[in-house]
Parts: structure tokens; C-alpha cells; sequence
């Protein structure tokens, strides 16, 4: 998350994590595009960041592939 940032249940954009359906926690918070994401467990949370990690940057370098920059 970088800086350090208290992510804060009351601002949570879902009341269920997106993995399992569960009630979201507050000690499994997120923070993605400026919005912060619940899930019901550190490891949702965990595996969600892995996830966005590995999509964020594949979109990185197909864009810089699609603009001529692939190095």
C-alpha cells in the first residue's frame, strides 16, 4: 500500500468478500484504484493482491508493447 494509510471498514465499496461471500473484516481491507475492497479474511485479501498485481502488470506491458516501448 505503500505510505502508511489506515483503510477504514466504514468506507469498504462491499459488504462481502468477492471470494467467498462472506461478511468482509476489517483487519482484510485493500486498497485498489483509490477505493478500498473488503474481504472476509487475510487471505482473500492476499490473494486478491496477488491477483491485481499480476493483471496490472501484464496491462503495463502490453500498453507499452501496443505503444512501440516493448523493452
Amino acid at each position: 500500500m505503500g505510505a502508511e494509510q489506515t483503510l477504514r471498514l466504514e468506507d469498504c465499496i462491499n459488504d462481502v468478500c468477492p471470494w467467498s461471500g462472506d461478511p468482509v473484516s476489517a483487519d482484510s481491507l485493500s486498497l485498489y484504484r483509490g477505493q478500498t475492497v473488503g474481504f472476509c479474511n487475510p487471505g482473500c485479501r492476499d490473494k486478491f493482491e496477488a491477483a491485481t498485481r499480476l493483471f496490472e502488470s501484464k496491462m503495463s506491458a502490453q500498453k507499452r508493447k501496443d505503444d512501440g516501448n516493448d523493452w
